[in-house]
């Protein structure tokens, strides 16, 4: 971790992995945000930032890894005095990220599917996909 000249505390990089199970998120997902609060990164409490977080992994873990624990979940995080972004990349195929059905629409209300990704877009200022949609980027603005 490098520390910056900045009055709002230091920049933080990092990259982590765990593993293809739904057990291993809330553990990571509270110590990553313990870091990130103790960096002055997001503010106290639950934040969007983790809800997100916690969505992107979930997706991740079970629809792109299938739960294959041979099968890793890849996050990279970086916190910047005015944003933090996080990068979720699971090892399964990707899926077509224009093609996600609108949770509120009417049909949809009792559907399960596309819930995790509305949340994320109504929750952090800019999602995108990559990699055929192995790959979700998440960034929140002025977090503090």
């Amino acid at each position: 971790m490098t520390t910056a000249h900045d009055h709002r505390g230091p920049h933080i990089a990092l990259e982590c992995s765990l593993p293809s199970e739904v057990t291993a998120i809330s553990p990571f997902v509270d110590r990553l945000m313990l870091l990130l609060r103790n960096c002055d990164c997001v503010p106290e409490g639950v934040s969007d930032v983790e809800i997100a977080l916690r969505e992107a992994l979930a997706n991740a873990i079970l629809h792109g890894n299938h739960e294959d624990r041979r099968k890793h979940v890849h996050v990279t995080c970086r916190c910047e005095p005015d944003e933090v972004s996080i990068a979720v990349k699971d090892e399964g195929k990707g899926f077509d990220t224009d093609n996600v059905p609108d949770p509120t629409a009417p049909q949809n209300i009792g559907s399960i599917h596309g819930r995790g990704i509305h949340v994320i877009r109504a929750l952090m200022d800019e999602v995108r996909f990559d990699e055929g949609g192995a790959v979700i980027h998440m960034k929140k603005r002025n977090v503090i």
